[in-house]
């Protein structure tokens, strides 16, 4: 595992300078903390701002960078304009990098700052990744993938780095809890990520809400790691009120649980919506 180390310090120097995609999310956190490492005053980060971002989140991968002694600038990107991405199909994603890669990228070469990486690990190769292609289609590097690091292997060398991210859960974005077909709004995104926001002050960890339509009025259906499923029932009640105070006509819990990928289970490039029917409970 160790040379596998190695290899990414040494592609890290071969650039020479290096602009890293960053989210605040174990990757991309891992691979700002051994670039600047690396490269000191040679490495510098950006980050997509936009609706699909929790204003949380943000602040918190800010002052991880402040932390690892790296300065972030904060770039306003726009993709809920692109009426591709807001139909939500099963590429969303796809129009989602895309829109991102043409916005960092420009500031990348006027101002010539190196080789624009993402976080893009091992791991990845063998999901449902359709930003992918937009990375490849705009020259972005993948320098954790290109030396054949997993997932597991960056959690374990962020522990040894003392980086908080080492064990954090994915947090993918806001737009991942809107099912494929079901338009992607602001206001939809800010109903979810006040509700999860809410959700993790008590206690809960892994928890996604995912935001269906029933009779054109928003349901919230929670998905909670198995292991912290107890958790809820402590509260059920002051969640469901809470809940519907944010915009939620009614407030289910999937007694499945929450693992990674369920919404895109069974889907392929032709699919574009989402079919999949969890065992449910009403609170």
């Amino acid at each position: 595992m160790a040379s596998k180390l190695d290899a990414l310090k040494r592609e890290l120097r071969a650039m020479g300078r290096v602009v890293v995609a960053y989210s605040g999310g174990v990757d991309s956190a891992f691979l700002l903390r051994v670039a600047n490492d690396e490269l000191g005053a040679a490495c510098t980060a950006m980050i997509g701002v936009s609706p699909s971002l929790l204003p949380e989140e943000l602040d918190e991968a800010l002052a991880l960078a402040r932390r690892i002694g790296v300065s972030v600038r904060e770039v306003e990107t726009s993709e809920l304009d692109d009426p591709d991405y807001a139909a939500n199909p099963n590429n969303r994603c796809y129009f989602c990098k895309t829109t991102l890669w043409h916005t960092l990228v420009p500031l990348v070469e006027a101002e010539d700052l190196g080789v624009l990486c993402d976080g893009t690990n091992l791991d990845d190769a063998r999901e449902w990744r359709p930003g992918a292609r937009a990375g490849s289609e705009n020259a972005i590097r993948s320098p954790l993938r290109e030396v054949g690091l997993s997932k597991a292997e960056i959690r374990e060398f962020s522990r040894e780095l003392d980086l908080p991210t080492w064990d954090k859960p994915a947090m993918p974005c806001l737009s991942s809890r809107i099912p494929y077909g079901q338009r992607v709004t602001a206001e939809a995104l800010h109903r979810i990520g006040r509700a999860e926001v809410y959700l993790r002050s008590k206690g809960l960890r892994e928890v996604r809400v995912r935001h269906f339509l029933e009779n054109e009025k928003p349901q919230a259906r929670l998905e909670i790691a198995p292991a912290e499923l107890p958790l809820i029932f402590g509260f059920y009640e002051e969640a469901a009120a809470t809940l519907r105070e944010l915009g939620f006509a009614s407030v289910l819990l999937d007694l499945e649980g929450y693992r990674r990928g369920r919404l895109n289970e069974g889907t392929t490039p032709a699919e574009t919506t989402n079919s999949w029917a969890p065992i449910q409970l009403v609170i």
